[in-house]
């Protein structure tokens, strides 16, 4: 699958849903988008509580968008954030993105003026721990 050809309806998404974030302690919103092995895209926002350690990043609601889709694997992400550099997925967000994608999945930051970065998973998160590290499990 060419995923640059998604790119800009990726973005598009991400950007979509940082209009719907819920940031009220922060008002710092922020959209994430995926692409997954059948070329679908499932976008999320981050959604801020008062219990501060509650709430959850855009990433982690785009990733569950994408299971309760019937994804399994992400091709490509992209964040969308206002801010004076490019927003990345936390470090958090970057371990759950390497469960369902490759090193080389392609992670795009983008803003109001475009894309301000273009990254891998592997690149943001060096010598992860995945799936492959774990022994197979017994049905």
């Amino acid at each position: 699958m060419d995923v640059l050809q998604h790119q800009a309806a990726l973005i598009a998404a991400a950007r979509a849903a940082r209009e719907k974030a819920h940031a009220p302690y922060s008002r710092f919103a922020v959209g994430a988008a995926v692409l997954d092995e059948q070329g679908r895209i499932h976008a999320g926002c981050n959604v801020e509580n008062a219990a501060y350690p509650q709430g959850w990043c855009a990433e982690a609601s785009a990733l569950a968008a994408m299971v309760v889709a019937g994804g399994r694997q992400v091709v490509a992400a992209a964040v969308f954030a206002v801010a004076p550099q490019p927003v990345t997925p936390c470090g958090g967000c970057r371990q759950k993105l390497r469960e369902f994608a490759a090193d080389t999945c392609p992670v795009w930051a983008a803003d109001d003026s475009g894309v301000r970065g273009t990254y891998t998973l592997g690149g943001l998160l060096p010598h992860s721990f995945g799936p492959s590290h774990l022994p197979p499990s017994n049905p």
